[in-house]
């Protein structure tokens, strides 16, 4: 019995090591800025960490003084941010690692990378728990026959389990894409979000032809103005997808001259998480939209761009402690569950 009990522990022990996503702070509590010791600095920080898969990235940095601009390897060992894939300008910046491979990160601001303000990393992908070994039968113990069942004149109904919603993908315009519509102006996009919900965890995807268009998301007062100033986050290589974090509603326009003024803005509204409560047939949505399998389309929501003001910045992130406290309530009901088991 005890051996079981370690038995136990142990896969429980593998389970957590690998279910947990981690929170790296670049540069820790110096944050991200130019360095005294310049490249090295943060190339020296990254050494120590592991990246994987689903982790994040958060900049900490003075608003206005810095940014946080993705690039391509070319860009990141010339110092070039003028064809940034994102370039994040409010702190804190948090940037998950969805792919796996190699990442370059600068600061786009003048001399503050060639100063040494710029970061790479290599993500690897996430490790997924080993199937948990079964414990072995001791020939000494011997089992109690269990006495016979009485016989029921039904079967008692099995329960159906309820199937969790996944996240589903967005294409911004269906088939038009991300342009200046040519009949509707504005309205063309807000008629495109209004028969959709969307949900946190689902991702806008915006097709434009590149150098002709690109993805500001904005504050409401900015939506409203068509004010390209001060951008909460840019995307200029298409296509850009977007996953969209947090409730709210959220402001996107083109930050090209005339363009936002013409019509090509987009304004919604996100709810709740994704939930597992069980959902009747539906038709699927309109458009290019991609639901992930499991998923089902759920009422409207599309905000309406006088609504509420947007465009604030959340606090920063715990670090991830927060992730390995979830993993570990899990675990310890996994290890009173099966240790019940065993005593039984």
């Amino acid at each position: 019995m005890a051996r079981n009990l370690v038995l136990v522990v142990a896969i429980v022990a593998t389970l957590l090591h690998g279910s947990a996503a981690t929170s790296h702070v670049v540069g820790d509590s110096t944050g991200w800025t130019i360095p005294s010791g310049g490249a090295s600095f943060y190339t020296n920080w990254a050494s120590k960490q592991t990246f994987k898969q689903g982790d994040t990235l958060v900049f900490n940095f003075a608003n206005g003084q810095h940014d946080v601009a993705k690039v391509t390897k070319s860009a990141y060992d010339a110092c070039n941010g003028s064809n940034a894939i994102t370039t994040v300008t409010t702190s804190p910046a948090t940037i998950t690692l969805n792919q796996t491979g190699q990442h370059y990160f600068i600061c786009a601001f003048t001399g503050h990378c060639a100063a040494g303000q710029k970061l790479a990393v290599t993500v690897a992908k996430a490790s997924s728990p080993s199937p948990a070994p079964q414990p072995s039968s001791s020939p000494k113990a011997a089992s109690p026959t269990p006495a016979p069942a009485p016989k029921s004149s039904s079967p008692a109904p099995t329960p159906a389990s309820a199937p969790a919603s996944a996240p589903v993908t967005y294409t911004v315009g269906g088939s038009s894409g991300w342009i200046i519509p040519t009949s509707g102006g504005a309205s063309f996009y807000t008629s495109w979000a209004s028969g959709k919900t969307f949900k946190v965890g689902d991702i806008l995807v915006f097709n434009f032809a590149k150098n002709t268009h690109n993805v500001e998301e904005v504050t409401k007062n900015n939506y409203d103005a068509c004010s390209t100033s001060s951008p909460i986050a840019t995307y200029n290589a298409p296509p850009v997808r977007v996953t969209l974090n947090k409730t709210g509603e959220h402001y996107f326009i083109c930050g090209f001259t005339g363009h936002c003024s013409a019509g090509q803005k987009l304004a919604i509204n996100v709810t709740g998480g994704t939930s597992s409560t069980p959902s009747s047939p539906s038709p699927s949505p309109s458009g290019s939209e991609t639901p992930s399998p499991g998923s089902s389309p759920t009422n409207p929501s599309s905000p309406s761009p006088a609504g509420s003001s947007g465009g604030s910045t959340s606090p920063p992130p715990k670090d991830s402690g927060a992730a390995s406290l979830k993993a570990f309530g899990f675990s310890a009901t996994l290890i009173s569950v099966v240790a019940a088991a065993f005593f039984c």
